[in-house]
């Protein structure tokens, strides 16, 4: 037997075969999977696993990341999970970790991902393509210069209610430890904090980012955001390339360096 010790600290035991009968929860680390050549392994993925494309239109979707249909998991019978502390509800993984192995990530800045990348590699038994990888990763991000340095940054992931991104994020890290921003934030707790009218004149940051996911924004949400604050610069930026915390990271940092170059 095999045994792994997740990112949450629970100890995962699978045999010493490879698994066979993967079910993916989270859309960053299905494309991970992906590019770990597990074409023929990875029977299950949710309905937001939009990469890559071949693998939505043909692999088996059991809902969403909030709203995993249980029984269709386990009429697929698998024997691996992979799953995110964040994206996933806690009491459906303790269900499903009662018929399979389940391996949870939390991933909160680019070490962690690191972390993850290798061990899901070894899990699966593709080590080398994960290591691969990695130093794509590694390279690229090592010609990502801290462009926003000073400047102070929010970035939105939400509309009715606004929401923000905060530091203890993987957004967040990536804002503040590779592109050197000042993150701004209400003073309200959470990781991913409302933000209220008031608070966008209070704040005054110096550039707004508009993701496009969790939540499409749109030229007239840039337009309500700019009318709250007439002298910042309002972007909309590809939300997968600030929080995907897979294989996409390999592609991140050109695209870091053009959103960069495009200030």
């Amino acid at each position: 037997m095999r045994v792994f010790t997740d990112q949450v600290g629970r100890q995962v035991t699978l045999p010493d075969t490879m698994p066979k009968r993967i079910v993916s929860l989270v859309p960053s680390q299905t494309e991970l999977l992906a590019d770990l050549g597990l074409e023929e392994e990875v029977v299950g993925i949710t309905k937001f696993c939009i990469h890559p494309k071949t693998w939505f239109k043909s692999k088996k979707r059991i809902g969403g990341t909030k709203d995993v249909k249980i029984e269709e998991v386990l009429a697929l019978q698998p024997d691996l999970i992979i799953a995110n502390k964040e994206e996933n509800e806690q009491g459906v993984l303790e269900i499903l970790s009662q018929f399979a192995p389940v391996w949870i990530s939390d991933v909160r800045n680019l070490m962690h991902a690191r972390s993850m990348i290798a061990e899901v590699g070894a899990i699966v038994g593709k080590p080398d393509a994960a290591q691969a990888l990695l130093q794509q990763m590694e390279q690229g991000f090592a010609d990502v210069k801290p462009g926003l340095y000073g400047k102070k940054v929010l970035y939105l992931i939400w509309h009715n209610p606004w929401m923000s991104a905060g530091p203890d994020t993987f957004i967040g890290s990536l804002l503040l430890e590779q592109l050197g921003a000042n993150l701004c934030i209400p003073s309200r707790s959470g990781r991913y904090p409302v933000v209220e009218e008031a608070d966008f004149e209070l704040l005054q940051p110096d550039l707004v980012l508009l993701s496009s996911e969790p939540f499409p924004f749109k030229d007239k949400h840039a337009s309500m955001v700019q009318s709250y604050l007439p002298k910042a610069k309002v972007v909309k930026v590809e939300g997968d390339m600030f929080s995907w915390y897979g294989s996409r990271l390999r592609l991140a940092p050109a695209y870091l360096n053009q959103f960069l170059a495009s200030l």
